[in-house]
């Protein structure tokens, strides 16, 4: 069975397991507070120069989006986020469960427009303390969708947010696979974006994700909000080893890179075959409408995931990792080319 379902089913990059397996005997200090965890930071920090940024280890997506909302508004103040948004969609509420209300918008192509976030900010000031207060807008880059924002989407949304007080903040789940499509650098993020994180767990570590914050505002007591939210990890070197494999050698933009290309490549045959695309992806998330005599031809030789069901017909995604091979595509490809014929 192929497996294209997600990008974090498989183990980790050999560079984090050699770390584990050359530390796994060593005692350190807990809860990020070791000397692992610092010179992971001061790596990352390398590809951030010109910024002063604060650097903090969690496990995994959900608990990050959570911790930094949480640490970032007053309980009165709301989140904008598109209604794709991960926060939105595939969180179990958790940002609502802390007390924030989450005010959805419109997406396109899964990203959100500035004009909406204006709509949305200027409704709320019509009741004002009658209602939640907008204080901060939620983007992910790539999207859920797999689109990624150009430099310019991210200005202007940064510009909205200069202009009505609000910090932006950035899901980076999958970063690694947008910075690989576009000309800007975690450097320009954290000039852009008051808060934002390098998703691990998504591109080859066995775990983690590095939240970089660049407003001062935000900075004091962000430990605490972890501690408290149950997002500070004892054996926290653990997560301090996964960044030190991807950056120290730039793994995280070669493995990134690598699964962009092998998706792409996926994603022109299905073109070139004549399936129409749900969504057409920038990076490593490929979404495809089949009937349903195709897919269950491939779900019988791969493992993927339904996005929508339709009347007609489905919406799956596959995906590629660090771990997908060539090979592994070329197999999917002449399963593509079989399913042509089972379309009704």
């Amino acid at each position: 069975m192929l497996f294209f379902r997600n990008d974090y089913g498989q183990g980790c990059i050999p560079e984090i397991m050699e770390y584990m397996n050359t530390t796994n005997g060593h005692s350190f200090t807990g809860y990020g507070m070791d000397e692992i965890c610092q010179n992971a930071k001061e790596t990352i920090k390398k590809h951030i120069p010109d910024y002063d940024v604060d650097i903090h280890f969690l496990v995994g997506g959900t608990i990050t989006n959570q911790t930094i909302i949480k640490a970032c508004l007053k309980p009165f103040e709301a989140v904008i986020a598109c209604d794709t948004g991960h926060i939105a969609t595939h969180e179990t509420g958790a940002i609502e469960a802390v007390g924030h209300k989450v005010i959805q918008v419109n997406n396109y192509a899964g990203k959100i427009n500035p004009s909406d976030i204006r709509k949305v900010f200027d409704a709320h000031m019509l009741s004002y303390e009658h209602m939640v207060y907008p204080k901060m807008v939620y983007i992910s880059n790539a999207t859920e969708y797999g689109t990624v924002y150009t430099l310019d989407e991210l200005k202007n949304i940064r510009a909205v947010c200069d202009e009505l007080g609000l910090y932006l903040m950035m899901d980076g789940a999958r970063l690694g696979v947008a910075l690989s499509t576009v000309d800007y650098t975690l450097n320009d993020l954290a000039n852009i974006c008051d808060v934002f994180y390098i998703g691990g767990t998504k591109n080859g570590a066995l775990m983690g994700e590095a939240v970089v914050i660049s407003n001062p505002e935000l900075k004091p007591y962000f430990r605490f909000v972890m501690k408290q939210n149950g997002a500070m990890l004892a054996k926290g070197w653990l997560l301090g080893i996964q960044f030190l494999g991807l950056f120290e050698h730039d793994a995280f933009f070669g493995y990134a890179k690598q699964s962009v290309v092998l998706a792409q490549k996926i994603q022109s045959k299905l073109q070139e075959l004549g399936y129409a695309l749900f969504m057409k992806s920038d990076t490593n998330q490929i979404f495809v409408n089949v009937s349903k005599e195709q897919y269950q031809f491939l779900s019988e030789n791969i493992d993927f995931e339904i996005w929508e069901k339709c009347d007609d017909h489905y919406v799956i995604r596959f995906v590629t990792s660090w771990h997908t091979s060539e090979d592994e595509v070329n197999a999917l490809i002449t399963y593509l080319e079989q399913a042509i014929e089972k379309k009704e």
